[in-house]
């Protein structure tokens, strides 16, 4: 194996965890990160079974339950009646069933935990160095900086949803707008009345809109994520501000337990982004030089999955670098191992787009099928082994 380090384009979630994998199995890793300082906007993130297998195989299981929350259940209500449509035990449940927890987590507080462990011989980090282009040859790839160039084995582009390794690859990519606006907020626990926010990861169905919340940071915070299909607001970008009286109004006469976290919101929290569509990409890697996460398979909110499928990519393809294939074998077994599943669940989290907003009949349907469904897609993604 090459002495030279596997590059990452992209300090996250993804690229730190991949550093971390490729440190397990021995394989040095140098990290680009294009903001001067890690760091990652207030937002709740859901770390389910499947991913939480490679954060407790890096050895994070302690960090993790000192920042994390930890859900009871997965609730699906009506949106103004608050009738539990369906719900899947977590907490102990999901532990004993599928070997591992689910928890809820701040991003910041997941990001901090992992800069913190990729702080380890085998793995540098360097902050604002953006990867501005590359080059490569049969026996290594060399990448573009602000201030000068580095070479390594490999390269990964783990640079999230605008990707400046994937446009490098394969050309500029044009994404289609779902007609959906996203809303994000935080809402602290002691401005809420006591126990009535329950302890588990709630999601209103509703015409045409749809509203989640979770605890993060030991039960101090809720974190909300809400959905409504709207025109004329097409801005891609988590930092974007919203405005507290139209997110207001888009949930008007809805439960009132949605219209307590709203009036609870730090309104300073509030930020507002349109959701755009991407389609699975048909190959992820040329020479050697290949994608990870947002960067090959960006997906719509719907099934609190984006995190997850990084962080399997991580482990899968750190796996495949330490082996003896040649790189470009080694990157041909990747994708085979990940393009399908992640595709997979690009197309359920579309489904879910439509499938949380509708309305009449179709809603009555959808209800009477809930429980079996959930159940089936949950299964199938929880029990998932990206480690082995």
């Amino acid at each position: 194996m090459s002495e030279w380090p596997v590059l990452i384009a992209g300090g996250g979630i993804g690229g730190l965890t991949l550093a971390l994998c490729l440190a397990e199995h021995g394989c040095p890793a140098l990290v680009f990160e294009q903001a001067p300082e890690l760091g990652e906007l207030g937002a709740g993130i859901q770390l389910s079974p499947n991913c939480v297998r490679v954060l407790h195989w890096l050895g994070l299981e302690d960090a993790l339950q000192a920042k994390a929350f930890l859900p009871q259940a997965m609730q699906f209500r009506h949106w103004r009646s608050g009738r539990v449509i369906a719900q899947q035990a977590l907490g102990e449940a999901a532990q004993r069933k599928y070997g591992f927890p689910y928890y809820h987590i701040h991003r910041g507080d997941l990001l901090d935990l992992l800069a913190n462990a990729a702080a380890r011989p085998g793995i540098a980090l360097r902050t604002g160095m953006p990867v501005e282009g590359l080059e490569q040859d049969a026996k290594s790839v060399t990448v573009h900086l602000r201030e000068g160039r580095c070479r390594g084995r490999a390269l990964v582009g783990a640079d999230g949803i605008r990707s400046a390794v994937r446009a490098s690859l394969f050309g500029p990519e044009a994404p289609l707008f779902t007609g959906n606006v996203a809303w994000r907020m935080l809402v602290p626990s002691e401005r809420l009345p006591a126990s009535r926010i329950p302890p588990a990861a709630v999601c209103w169905w509703g015409p045409g809109r749809h509203f989640v919340h979770y605890y993060v940071r030991s039960g101090a915070l809720v974190n909300v994520l809400c959905v409504v299909e709207k025109a004329g607001w097409e801005v891609e970008s988590w930092t974007a501000r919203g405005e507290w009286q139209e997110l207001k109004e888009d949930f008007a006469g809805w439960h009132e337990d949605v219209q307590l976290l709203i009036d609870g919101a730090d309104r300073d929290s509030l930020r507002k982004w349109a959701l755009f569509d991407r389609s699975p990409m048909p190959r992820w890697s040329r020479g050697r030089a290949t994608l990870l996460g947002d960067a090959c398979h960006p997906m719509l909110p719907f099934m609190a999955q984006g995190a997850a499928m990084a962080i399997e990519d991580a482990a899968a393809l750190s796996r495949c670098l330490s082996g003896p294939d040649q790189l470009a074998e080694a990157l041909r077994r990747y994708e085979a191992l990940r393009r399908p599943r992640t595709a997979l669940v690009q197309r359920h989290s579309r489904r879910n787009a439509k499938l949380f907003h509708l309305s009449g009949i179709q809603a009555w349907l959808r209800d009477r099928a809930a429980g079996p469904m959930i159940g089936r897609v949950t299964e199938r993604l929880f029990r998932y082994d990206a480690t082995n």
